[in-house]
């Protein structure tokens, strides 16, 4: 599904990725870990498109289709979601008219005509259902005056409504107390499935505990330095990242 071949970035002439080399399939989780800035966020943001950051070298293919020329929103209609760390607030535009929106922009980006009301309510319903979601929640201006949680619970509501083939994760759990946490999670292993992949940006093992990765990555100075199963994370967790570094270092 996704493909990163030998991909440096940057900002600001500033070299953040340092040659990174990644592949998810459909049906996997991946967790990308690694220290303050090593780089989780703006591999994220790279995949997703955001203008800031600058492709240097290397590839960025999704079902063998290349995309560092796409822009974020022509990714997104190939299938590419991405959660944010901190969410913007639309006031006076609901929940509900958001998702309207989206998913008929993407609708129109691939040739079809506006999802009819009736398809659309019963979607919404299901997918408010499914992450026990009031249905109260979806008449509020988007984000505004939302805890962290209900932020979060938000963002994985646009994932479930649109469907993605790749959703990102970034720092997801960023904030969260245990009950939202566990919120979220639910929700992301509720919305998995063999056709879709899912990318976990985290600092944190914790996360792990709730949605399994079947791949954990190291990311060190720009750099994927180790790769393993969950019991990886765990040993992350008990010693920290200093034997990543010297190990690097070594």
């Amino acid at each position: 599904m996704l493909k990163i071949k030998n991909l440096h970035a940057s900002v600001e002439d500033k070299a953040i990725l340092r040659g990174i080399d990644l592949e998810v399939k459909p049906g996997e989780v991946h967790a990308i870990m690694g220290p303050n800035g090593s780089g989780k966020s703006t591999l994220a943001s790279v995949v997703a498109g955001k203008e800031e950051y600058e492709v240097d070298k290397g590839e960025i293919s999704l079902d063998g289709e290349d995309i560092e020329e796409l822009s974020a929103e022509e990714r997104a209609h190939k299938g590419v979601f991405m959660s944010f760390q901190y969410p913007v607030e639309i006031p006076g535009v609901s929940v509900t008219n958001f998702m309207k929106t989206a998913i008929n922009e993407t609708r129109k980006a691939k040739g079809l005509d506006d999802m009819p009301a009736n398809e659309m309510l019963k979607m919404i319903r299901e997918k408010s259902e499914l992450l026990e979601i009031d249905r109260k929640f979806l008449s509020r201006s988007l984000n505004e005056g939302f805890s962290g949680g209900e932020k979060k619970r938000n963002e994985i509501f646009q994932m479930a409504m649109l469907e993605p083939k790749l959703a990102i994760l970034d720092e997801t759990d960023s904030g969260l107390d245990i009950d939202a946490l566990r919120i979220v999670a639910n929700g992301v292993n509720k919305l998995k499935s063999k056709d879709n992949a899912v990318i976990v940006i985290t600092h944190y093992q914790r996360l792990l505990d709730y949605i399994v990765p079947d791949y954990v990555h190291v990311l060190y100075d720009g750099r994927i330095v180790k790769s393993g199963t969950k019991e990886l994370a765990h040993e992350l967790e008990e010693k920290g990242y200093d034997w990543i570094k010297e190990e690097v270092n070594a």
